[in-house]
């Protein structure tokens, strides 16, 4: 093979679909990956000698993962096997405050009617369809768009897509917006989650979030064999190309000759040459010189505070009380107290916790010892282990007085701020990028071309965003970015064409 040569640092999901993409475009692909398996933040740990996920835990928007498969001549289900949740999410407010918010819309009114009242079932109603509209409106100017910007957004968006802005209110922050939707303070709580999903505060975030709502609406899936296979899938789909995956592998420079980036160092002091580099890291990591001065030059240091980070544990314990779903949520006590505690870099006295009961999918249960991950927002910086012991009480206090029972078999593995930092370099450990705190925050995140030319961005802290789907895009875009560079270029090589295209919709 005699192409450009296209090296890709970082073998998270942006990463692997970039290198999948250009690889199918005739580059010499080569991934490179400094952990010991693909996946970034689609890690796993082992407790009681079992495999948890440790990473993010929703599957959503398989459109995205149908076309690109689709694009390079393959099928989603032949790689990965992906079932339908019903119920999308158990949440909680106490042992005799329970709501499941169902997948079918119908099933979720019923629900909410009889949780809440009829108004708020009908008023839930209506912003489902707010919500349509808004992802409707922004799926293309938006998420599709290379580098989106308010001017350009409103100009593709058109005069129908226009409606579904204004009513979204994006000068608005997403509390504020679901105050008119939601009068009882549960619902208005748990629809306010959504900004959490990009480690924002729902006091801070904009109203355009509400889509979010659409994005489950149309379908949350589990994973069989968990999420750890997607990115097995990933890979694969990526050396079935002729990508060349190299795990142990950590970057410690980018080269850069001529104003261009042109190859990598590795840590053991290997020099690799490219005509392309596409990092799939934080962008934190490069403004923060990480991978090099020369790589640095034009980045600034951002001036936001990190979005959130996590405290996470997993364990192995049977449950009782309240019967538990893939997904459950238990909500604190004082929304409002829990972020001002968050903003102010404390953990939060009275948190709201994520279970993930990663053997079930709806309500099975075998009655046996099962894997749960037990996750509460965290700051992003280091936290004392007086601190963390005094959020694991409060944690499990909140789990016990919404009425459900652990007797956890030891040993408990605990995930802090600081490890997110040493995992992932350059994040502070956050885990979502540059928080998403008012309008302008949606066009400020960077693109996938960056300050340098020949490097290349993809992953959670770029636009279009944190998330699985997200990322995924993020490498759709790196890739369309390498190939127009290399239409304009007057270097040696021209990229030969890819059967099927990728569906733009």
């Amino acid at each position: 093979m005699n192409g450009p040569r296209t090296l890709v640092v970082g073998a998270g999901v942006g990463g692997l679909v970039a290198a999948a993409l250009r690889a199918a475009r005739g580059h010499r692909v080569t991934v490179l990956e400094k952990a010991a398996a693909a996946g970034g933040k689609l890690r796993q740990v082992t407790v009681d000698g079992q495999r948890l996920d440790a990473g993010p835990t929703v599957f959503t928007m398989r459109w995205v993962f149908d076309e690109l498969f689709g694009a390079l001549g393959e099928r989603l289900d032949d790689r990965l096997s992906l079932r339908p949740a019903r119920i999308l999410a158990r949440h909680a407010w106490s042992a005799t405050e329970t709501l499941d918010l169902a997948a079918d819309l119908e099933a979720a009114v019923e629900a909410i009617g009889a949780f809440s009242g009829s108004d708020q079932a009908r008023r839930y109603r209506a912003f489902c369809a707010c919500a349509r509209n808004l992802h409707a409106a922004l799926e293309r100017p938006y998420l599709r768009a290379a580098r989106p910007s308010l001017p350009a957004l409103l100009w593709r968006c058109g005069w129908r897509g226009l409606p579904a802005l204004q009513r979204a209110s994006p000068l608005r922050s997403l509390w504020s917006a679901l105050r008119e939707f939601f009068p009882d303070p549960r619902l208005h709580q748990l629809f306010a989650r959504y900004a959490t999903y990009c480690g924002s505060s729902p006091f801070l975030a904009p109203a355009t979030l509400m889509l979010i709502a659409h994005v489950e609406r149309e379908g949350v899936w589990f994973v069989d064999g968990g999420m750890a296979r997607v990115a097995e899938a990933l890979a694969s789909l990526a050396q079935r190309q002729g990508a060349r995956l190299r795990c142990r592998a950590e970057v410690a420079e980018i080269t850069v000759s001529g104003g261009r980036a042109n190859g990598v160092v590795l840590a053991d002091g290997e020099r690799l040459a490219a005509d392309a580099v596409v990092f799939n890291g934080d962008v934190g990591a490069l403004a923060g010189g990480l991978l090099g001065a020369a790589a640095q030059r034009g980045w600034r240091r951002p001036r936001t505070t990190p979005s959130l980070s996590a405290l996470t544990w997993h364990l192995v314990a049977r449950t009782g009380g309240l019967p538990l779903h893939h997904h459950t949520v238990f909500f604190g006590g004082d929304y409002r107290a829990e972020f001002d505690a968050l903003a102010a870099g404390r953990l939060p006295a009275d948190p709201t916790v994520y279970l993930c009961a990663q053997d079930r999918r709806d309500d099975d249960d075998d009655g046996g010892p099962e894997r749960l991950m037990v996750l509460v927002n965290a700051p992003a910086r280091v936290l004392g282990p007086e601190e963390i012991a005094a959020c694991r009480q409060a944690s499990f206090d909140r789990l016990r007085r919404c009425g459900l029972t652990l007797d956890p078999r030891p040993p408990t593995v605990t995930t802090t701020p600081a490890d997110f930092a040493r995992l992932f370099p350059g994040t502070q450990g956050a885990l979502y990028g540059p928080p998403t705190h008012g309008w302008r925050a949606s066009f400020a995140r960077s693109g996938s071309a960056s300050p340098l030319p020949g490097l290349f961005l993809a992953g959670g802290s770029v636009h279009p965003g944190p998330g699985l789907p997200m990322a995924a895009l993020s490498g759709q875009l790196a890739a369309a970015s390498v190939l127009a560079e290399g239409r304009t270029s007057t270097s040696r090589w021209r990229p030969t064409a890819m059967p099927g295209g990728t569906s733009m919709r």
